[in-house]
């Protein structure tokens, strides 16, 4: 979802990465839902890609399932 809505705004991984204040590898890792960012990078993340709470909430379930 989240490399999704970074393609609709035509942005690249590095403009992301720069934007968060992240390294690219931090970045890739988001992307391909690897990794849940911090609580700031997530808040940027929202901000910067126009997530709705529904698109979050979503997100956030997927990649905190495994962990309960």
């Amino acid at each position: 979802m989240i490399k999704e809505k970074r393609k609709s705004k035509k942005y690249t991984q590095e403009k992301m990465s720069q934007l968060l204040g992240i390294s690219l590898r931090q970045y890739v890792r988001i992307d391909n839902e690897e990794d849940l960012p911090r609580r700031d990078v997530l808040r940027n993340l929202i901000i910067e890609l126009d997530l709705t709470n529904e698109e979050i909430g979503k997100y956030i379930r997927k990649m905190t399932k495994d962990i309960a």
